[in-house]
């Protein structure tokens, strides 16, 4: 994708807390999808995960820190220029955000909720959340599981509900957002003790997979956007074997085309290939992650881009088409390296 006759750029988020310089810019290669930093902005405490406006002229930040805040930031060039003060989210430790309808939402881990953040026209944030929907649960892993956490939030394809991945509760909500109030629609359960991360739809919009990170695996779900129902099928292995205690998986995409399912898994410190076959996953194999400890994963141009967070580089893989198998094809330095987008 080209802007203006600019190049496709990816976006990489860090955590300052561990050295990370901020948000990080780099350029796309169009013949190899190599990336080369242009430039690192830091202003607001561990933007850990990012997000774009559908336009792509604006990027907005969330800051993983106790107080939580999301930032915003112009990109029309290749340094982000912050857009206004950082806002307060109303909730502790957001790790994921998305841009929906007008609104940024924020899942927030520490708390266990997500926030909704009105978009002013200009692509500047209101200075206050319209609504933070609190989660109520838990789990029977005491370590991880007293309460909610809310570790991701996203609309589904149709854009008719908001998805929000529990860890701490081990479940699914189905949100509406209506007039930048979240109403919970239905709260489906997964297995007690698995720790549900983050969830990928089939780009069908059919099935949905969901990576659990407090045991290696995928569960498989069947997504109606009609009545915003979710079901689950069944939960496939990450790992081949019997896993060591940390094994952490973390993000989870499906190709574009919906023939794979790649996960990240941290401690291993590999990549899981599935093969998608209707109603079920089928695990491939694993590679090594390129790094130490694979925080998000991302696709983008036929190449598979891994946030390494603890060795703080960004590797990226070239896929076959016919095994969906990621071979290294390289690296960059980015310290404490939390998530990468693309324009």
């Amino acid at each position: 994708m080209t802007h203006g006759g600019r190049g496709q750029r990816a976006f990489i988020g860090t955590f300052t807390a561990a050295g990370g310089p901020g948000v990080v810019t780099a350029a796309v290669d169009p013949s190899d999808g190599t990336l080369t930093v242009l430039s690192g902005v830091d202003g607001v405490a561990d933007p850990s995960f990012l997000a774009l406006a559908p336009t792509g002229d604006m990027l907005y930040a969330v800051s993983e820190t106790t107080e939580g805040a999301v930032a915003a930031y112009r990109v029309d060039g290749d340094t982000p220029e912050p857009a206004g003060p950082p806002v307060p989210v109303g909730g502790s430790g957001p790790t994921h955000l998305t841009v929906h309808a007008g609104h940024v939402l924020t899942a927030n881990y520490g708390s266990g909720s997500v926030s909704a953040v009105q978009v002013r026209p200009d692509g500047t944030l209101a200075p206050a959340a319209s609504d933070v929907f609190a989660h109520s649960g838990a789990g029977p892993y005491t370590p991880r599981q007293q309460g909610p956490h809310a570790h991701q939030v996203q609309p589904d394809p149709s854009g008719r509900w908001v998805v929000s991945v529990d860890l701490g509760t081990d479940s699914v909500r189905v949100c509406t957002l209506t007039g930048g109030r979240l109403a919970l629609h239905r709260e489906i359960a997964l297995r007690p003790g698995s720790g549900p991360r983050h969830l990928a739809f089939h780009p069908g919009g059919t099935h949905a997979y969901i990576v659990n990170e407090l045991t290696p695996t995928v569960t498989v779900c069947r997504w109606s956007a009609a009545d915003g129902s979710l079901k689950p099928l069944s939960e496939v292995p990450l790992l081949p074997g019997s896993p060591d205690d940390d094994a952490y998986p973390s993000g989870i995409v499906a190709a574009p085309d919906g023939r794979f399912v790649w996960a990240a898994t941290r401690g291993e410190d590999v990549l899981s290939v599935l093969a998608v076959d209707e109603d079920e996953l089928k695990l491939v194999g694993t590679v090594p992650c390129g790094g130490h400890w694979p925080r998000a994963i991302n696709e983008s141009g036929g190449l598979l881009y891994v946030a390494n967070e603890r060795s703080g580089d960004v590797t990226w893989f070239a896929l076959d088409p016919a095994t969906g198998v990621p071979s290294r094809a390289g690296s960059i330095g980015v310290p404490a390296a939390s998530c990468v987008i693309f324009d």
